[in-house]
């Protein structure tokens, strides 16, 4: 099924796929994303499958609001910080995780989880009707990354119940190209685990600033 992400009975229709269990694929600020609820089961460990993805992998969630992420993680002086700064956009902030009722599939078995508020209109949209979704990237793993709905298509990727198509009309900002930043801050000292958009010396400066 294909969805506009710019109509709202549209997003309707893609909450109640969500809401039902459903895989959608959707746009993002960097590169189209492939999710789920979060909080069911056996939606995630199809995600896994569709993307063959090893299980030891955790999987980041996305809101659109900072008071969603700090119902499931802590953000911390550091996170909130960070969050302030840089959403919505292309920053995934790992903290420790809050709310047990997350599957450990999610987190791989850890006690933390990673999360970001993304800066693109229609994702926050639809997640204004549905709170959270997974926020993995739409391609089988070890595969490029689709920064357009028609390179989702084209791609091996199969499996998923509706795709939400974006404004990919427009020319694509240059971060669109690159995955988000992550940062773990559920340490006292805050780790980078992959620099993507945001360079690890800006995080450090914005850091800076605050003290």
């Amino acid at each position: 099924m294909i969805l506009d992400g710019k109509k709202e009975e549209d997003l309707i229709k893609c909450q109640t796929i969500i809401k039902h269990g459903g895989i959608i694929v959707y746009p993002t600020d960097t590169v189209y994303g492939l999710g789920c609820d979060p909080y069911n089961k056996k939606s995630v460990e199809k995600i896994f499958r569709i993307k063959n993805r090893i299980i030891k992998k955790a999987l980041p969630i996305l809101t659109f609001d900072i008071r969603h992420v700090e119902k499931i993680m802590f953000l911390g002086e550091s996170g909130r910080k960070l969050a302030h700064s840089f959403w919505p956009g292309p920053l995934t902030i790992i903290g420790t995780l809050k709310d047990l009722n997350i599957p450990q599939l999610i987190t791989a078995g850890q006690q933390t989880v990673g999360m970001r508020i993304p800066a693109n209109i229609e994702t926050l949209n639809l997640l204004k009707f549905c709170n959270f979704v997974v926020g993995t990237s739409a391609n089988v793993s070890n595969e490029s990354s689709c920064i357009y709905a028609s390179e989702v298509m084209k791609s091996p990727l199969v499996g998923y119940d509706a795709i939400v198509i974006g404004d990919d009309e427009k020319p694509k900002h240059p971060f669109s190209f690159k995955g988000s930043t992550i940062v773990d801050i559920s340490t006292p000292n805050l780790k980078i685990v992959r620099e993507g958009v945001i360079k690890s010396e800006t995080i450090y400066e914005i850091l800076h600033q605050y003290k």
